[in-house]
């Protein structure tokens, strides 16, 4: 039971400390490591979810007999049976969030696509539209579009237009959205990730910030685009902006003032301790669920020999 119950404390202290890992790792080591660790974390827990639930059916009479299994010497008590039962529940219900949260995905994707292709083939995947109110974002297609509201350009000076055309393309060169659909995946399967979800989003975010700072290689004015393209957009007419597709990455949508303020400091720093210790933490989960699967086919071994020796 103990080992059950690692790779689910795990994906609660990833949750816990996703946050504060985004704020303190390089944002593209942070968007990596936190998509992978919400991976293997959702992985491992509904293995072991699945495991227990397993062993509870298994003692169903019928289904003992089908499997020729003793039940006396997979039965731990009535206590470990009901939790086994409601860990079985628990992994179908989950497994039907992720299904569901996979097949949106694939929806967006697809409206993403569309949306490209209807937008069709401009110059470097930009799209310049006439609308009123200043907009900008990045949409995930094959291809990808980098779209851009005249009012949001003609709000800016030149330097600054570069900024965040700069953010944008980061988005697609580097498939950000890969990163936040998998994340999302993972945490339809196990709630206690939904947290690193979110962090993943805000690196994926600063990610395109250090990008952008890099290509124009003044942090200053990446932070003073990222803030007057926030004022643009939150100051904007009240006419109606073209409809973002749900895929859809844009620079001014979250935590402008903590990405501003990052971009004022000096860029963050490797940070391998941090890195090496929730690799560890994570690589626990791997372990325990392995260990897990190990020992319960072990324990169906010894449930099938004494049935054979005892009939």
């Amino acid at each position: 039971m103990t080992l059950w119950l690692v790779p689910v404390l795990v994906s609660v202290a990833l949750g816990l400390v996703a946050g504060p890992l985004e704020r303190r790792l390089p944002p593209a080591t942070a968007a990596r490591l936190l998509t992978v660790s919400a991976l293997v974390s959702a992985l491992a827990t509904g293995l072991v979810l699945g495991v227990a639930g397993f062993i509870a059916l298994s003692q169903v009479p019928f289904v003992a007999a089908a499997g020729q299994w003793s039940r006396a010497a997979l039965q731990h008590g009535r206590t470990t049976q009901l939790l086994g039962a409601f860990a079985g529940i628990m992994v179908i219900a989950l497994l039907g969030r992720a299904v569901h949260r996979a097949v949106e995905a694939l929806r967006h994707l697809w409206a993403a696509e569309a949306t490209c292709r209807r937008l069709g083939p401009d110059a470097n995947g930009l799209v310049v539209t006439d609308d009123s109110v200043p907009d900008a974002y990045a949409v995930q297609g094959l291809q990808g579009r980098i779209v851009v509201s005249r009012a949001m350009l003609s709000g800016l000076t030149a330097e600054e237009r570069r900024v965040l055309l700069a953010h944008e393309a980061s988005h697609l060169r580097h498939r950000h959205h890969v990163y936040l659909q998998l994340t999302q995946l993972a945490a339809a399967a196990n709630p206690a990730l939904r947290q690193v979800t979110e962090a993943v989003h805000a690196a994926v975010e600063r990610w395109a910030d250090e990008d952008a700072a890099a290509e124009v290689g003044d942090r200053p004015l990446a932070a003073r685009a990222l803030a007057r393209a926030s004022l643009l957009r939150h100051h904007s007419p009240t006419a109606p902006a073209r409809p973002r597709p749900a895929s859809a990455l844009a620079a001014v949508t979250s935590g402008v003032v903590s990405r501003t303020q990052a971009l004022l400091r000096p860029a963050p720093r490797p940070r391998h301790l941090l890195v090496l210790s929730t690799t560890a933490l994570v690589l626990c989960a791997a372990v325990a669920a392995g260990l897990t699967a190990h020992v319960t086919e072990d324990q169906f071994e010894v449930a099938r020999h004494v049935l054979h020796h005892t009939s």
